[in-house]
């Protein structure tokens, strides 16, 4: 990952933890029924994980407990707006952004002095079958101070008061417990500390639960689509749920998303654009074997682009100019298919949602297009990085050059 990182592509805006910070967050850990963490500096992104923690841990997802229960840590008021690099649920940065819309101030003044743990609860105990996930409708985001602050506050204002009544003033006692709880909290009068729940609808999402599900439920008719066979082969027996239920790699799921207007494609509008440049080099990139020239040059100069392409294979020529072809051969008769002339991952590829969605589901039906046929790399690096950091270890030098410079040139 030398060369994201050195490019500012690979988790850049990490929050730093050290000091004060860590023991707080450790207490987090305790308080939400983890170990501890040996590490003395480490970093956090926006819901409070970390990379180097998970490393320790050899476990992704170690701020969960089980897939059902989601937890987060807040120590500083710089994770508002940062990134959550290693999502559970494609809702995660959405809920921690409600958190600080709502809680922002008091986060601030919190966090001076304290820590808060998280609970993303939606009244599931443990998923036992995949169609469990379908319990999803409304979560409590609930939090709790790791020195409880809020009780502690309480306390101290029933000690004031005790104190102003009668001849307690010159009680040695009462004395003693408003010092120690000074010296421990400071001047908790004036504080406001309390963090009322805050309740998030979560309709069409995508959770890491089960091996991977997309829920689609704000269309036509209820979908659930599956990335794990096992778990698609498991919940096709449900007789219970009315939903339609697909396996991600089935060819019929794109004929149903586009049947319930979720997407649609224009090949003569895509084969103008940018994305399908990219999608067309990325796909010539795979059929390169023991080049004369690095990859990046052969993808970015048009003449070396061409030589190579007439060097190729027949099929794989193809494969690459498909579009082109089909869109030429349309022009002068109307006998031909899509299918019979452009490879399919290519076909779905060059897919997108349908303009009448919202943003919020634009972003979902993204992610989910690019799962279905990760062929262009700007897409994948925004909506699937954990998969996308996985296929660029794999990649060739210079083809990660090319991956680099076309990100950077795009975003």
């Amino acid at each position: 990952m030398k060369k994201l990182k050195e490019a500012n592509l690979y988790r850049g805006e990490l929050i730093p933890i050290s000091g004060k910070l860590v023991t707080r967050y450790n207490e987090c850990l305790t308080k939400l029924g983890f170990t501890k963490t040996k590490l003395k500096t480490f970093s956090i992104d926006g819901i409070g994980w970390s990379p180097e923690i998970a490393e320790e841990k050899n476990e992704m997802h170690y701020l969960n407990n089980g897939e059902a229960n989601l937890h987060g840590i807040i120590i500083s008021p710089l994770q508002k707006g940062k990134p959550v690099y290693v999502p559970f649920h494609s809702f995660d940065r959405e809920m921690m952004l409600e958190i600080f819309k709502t809680h922002g101030d008091k986060i601030n003044d919190i966090t001076r002095d304290s820590a808060i743990c998280v609970d993303f609860d939606q009244a599931i105990d443990a998923f036992y079958e995949p169609l469990d996930i379908l319990k999803y409708e409304e979560i409590r985001i609930s939090f709790h101070l790791i020195n409880n602050l809020d009780a502690a506050q309480k306390e101290q204002i029933k000690l004031i008061e005790s104190f102003k009544q009668g001849t307690n003033f010159i009680d040695e006692k009462l004395h003693q417990q408003l010092l120690a709880s000074a010296t421990k909290y400071g001047d908790l009068r004036e504080r406001d500390v309390s963090l009322e729940a805050i309740t998030f609808v979560a309709n069409s999402f995508y959770t890491k639960a089960f091996g991977g599900m997309y829920v689609l439920r704000d269309f036509i008719a209820p979908i659930v689509v599956f990335e794990e066979e096992k778990s698609y082969k498991e919940a096709i027996k449900d007789t219970v749920h009315d939903v339609m239920i697909y396996h991600i790699d089935q060819h019929q799921l794109m004929t149903q998303l586009r049947d319930h207007v979720i997407i649609d494609y224009d090949l003569e509008r895509d084969v103008k654009t940018k994305r399908y440049e990219r999608i067309k080099k990325y796909v010539f990139s795979q059929h390169l074997k023991k080049t004369q020239h690095p990859i990046k040059d052969i993808l970015s100069d048009s003449l070396l682009f061409k030589s190579y392409l007439n060097k190729m294979e027949l099929e794989a020529r193809k494969r690459v100019m498909g579009v082109e072809r089909y869109l030429e051969k349309s022009e002068i008769s109307n006998e031909y298919k899509i299918a019979d002339i452009v490879d399919q991952k290519m076909f779905h590829a060059l897919h997108s949602p349908h303009s009448s969605l919202e943003p919020k589901h634009q972003d979902l039906i993204w992610k989910l297009l690019v799962n279905v046929s990760p062929k262009d790399i700007l897409f994948l690096y925004w909506y699937d990085k954990e998969e996308f950091y996985k296929r660029f270890e794999a990649w060739d030098e210079s083809m990660k050059d090319w991956v680099i410079d076309t990100i950077r040139n795009n975003i």
